[in-house]
């Protein structure tokens, strides 16, 4: 299997301004908007890209608003931080909720998790 394996991934939500603002705040960065790949077939599908590079390691994503898509799924994305502490305090305050704090995994560093304002479960990983 290769490195990173994931390729991509997509968050679904169903306030997009809501979610924006949020993922915004907790990492401190700008989502970048994408054109709608299939207009005809989803014409109301809005989709906001998080900062990516692909000559960068690791997955590139998405938020993504589409009508019959319910937010809230079972996809747990791990984004990767300098001290996941801090982003799940800034998650808590910004409308989200903190479901388990900063807690060792051992050698592989420590893992934060929380939920978003769409009721999404997101994780967050650092080293220290």
């Amino acid at each position: 299997m290769k490195s990173n394996p994931v390729g991509w991934f997509e968050i679904y939500v169903q306030d997009m301004p809501r979610a924006k603002a949020f993922y915004e705040a907790v990492f401190q960065g700008a989502l970048e908007e994408l054109k709608n790949p299939d207009p005809d077939s989803f014409t109301d599908m809005e989709m906001w890209a998080f900062p990516m590079s692909m000559e960068g390691a690791g997955a590139a994503g998405a938020l993504v608003k589409m009508a019959g898509c319910p937010s809230g799924g079972s996809t747990l994305v791990y984004f990767s931080c300098e001290d996941c502490s801090v982003e799940a305090a800034r998650a808590a305050t910004n409308g989200g909720k903190i479901f388990k704090d900063k807690m060792p995994i051992g050698e592989y560093g420590f893992i934060a998790l929380v939920e978003d304002t769409e009721g999404n479960m997101i994780g967050l990983h650092s080293m220290q």
